[in-house]
């Protein structure tokens, strides 16, 4: 077989605000691979299917000088993260064709792989959509499942306030939350993502460009949990309203990823309140929950009991703008990347 490109997106430019396509990143197709004779030294080859636009991603784009909880992407090296992907040839007797692959992946059609060491091989008995194992049954899904369990100690009756509930992980929480009894108020940036939160059952849903979260958490607080995706505003107001003994799941800092953030006011309460704070990485957590996720929620989302939506970009072509829209919020569901059918 002839060469066939290899496009990939290159990390081209570190950002002063948000990541711009065709500048912090490049769309290049300037690498061929011959699929049938790409030497793979004991490894596999793999046809990329999906890739994932997360808010993290804006960590990586540094410089690598600067410490962070993510190691920085190289100028001119693609960006990476998690995929899923089908198994063209194989060397690995751990691994063969037609087989799928999920681990994190470099931003490129096809990729070869020494071994699966931080990859897994899918068996999807349940038929989902390969794309959902970058968003609900992936790390955003891992993410919500894991810290609940060993962050919330949800109570019945309790009232819990999730931001970005419309998000892979926010509607996760929202949706485990009201499994739980409580009370769910939760915030989402239009009027389209209040109404889809609305439909997993949340009690208090309100578009926070329009209404002042303090002013709602006012009202329908003191709050017990807070799920925190966005800081900010948004986390001084949680802690204006928090409730004696509450709990602070700090999973992401949005508003302060682009250089916008605003600065917490009301952190004097945490120890007036008695307020715990738990900052957590949901690969530290996995050791300890990862066969449960994978045992119990791809089978939940296949029977429909965990609801999700997806905002897709077709085509490796348009990965910088679905990181930007990521960035944004401009993106309804999870940012996902079809890079190829089966």
């Amino acid at each position: 077989m002839a060469p066939v490109k290899n496009g990939r997106l290159l990390f081209n430019d570190i950002p002063s605000g948000y990541p711009e396509p065709g500048k912090t990143t490049i769309y290049d197709e300037s690498e061929t691979i011959d699929l049938d004779s790409v030497s793979l030294n004991g490894g596999f080859l793999v046809k990329t299917l999906v890739l994932s636009a997360d808010p993290y991603l804006r960590a990586r784009m540094r410089d690598p000088k600067v410490e962070s909880f993510v190691p920085a992407f190289e100028k001119g090296q693609p960006i990476s993260n998690f995929g899923v992907g089908v198994v063209l040839r194989s060397e690995n007797k751990a691994i063969k064709a037609g087989d799928h692959v999920h681990g994190l992946f470099p931003f490129k059609k096809y990729i070869t792989l020494p071994n699966l060491e931080g990859s897994r091989i899918l068996e999807n008995k349940e038929r989902l959509p390969w794309s959902a194992y970058v968003g609900v049954a992936g790390m955003p899904g891992q993410t919500a499942y894991a810290a609940w369990k060993e962050y919330a100690q949800a109570r019945k009756g309790e009232t819990v306030f999730v931001t970005a509930a419309s998000g892979p992980i926010g509607s996760l929480i929202v949706q485990f939350a009201n499994a739980d009894g409580m009370k769910v108020i939760a915030s989402a940036g239009s009027d389209e993502k209040v109404a889809f939160v609305k439909s997993l059952g949340a009690d208090v849903v309100f578009n926070y460009k329009k209404t002042k979260t303090a002013d709602v958490l006012a009202k329908e607080g003191p709050i017990n949990v807070y799920w925190d995706n966005v800081g900010g505003e948004s986390l001084d107001a949680a802690l204006a309203n928090a409730a004696k003994h509450a709990r602070f799941v700090e999973c992401g800092y949005i508003t302060g990823y682009n250089g916008e953030g605003t600065p917490v006011k009301n952190m004097a309460v945490v120890f007036g309140k008695e307020i715990t704070l738990y900052g957590f990485l949901v690969f530290s957590l996995l050791p300890k929950y990862g066969e449960d996720f994978y045992r119990e929620i791809p089978a939940r989302v296949a029977k429909g009991e965990l609801r999700y939506i997806e905002d897709a970009k077709k085509g490796l072509e348009w990965a910088g703008h679905a990181i930007l829209e990521n960035q944004q919020g401009k993106n309804h569901g999870k940012s996902v990347i079809i890079v190829a059918e089966e």
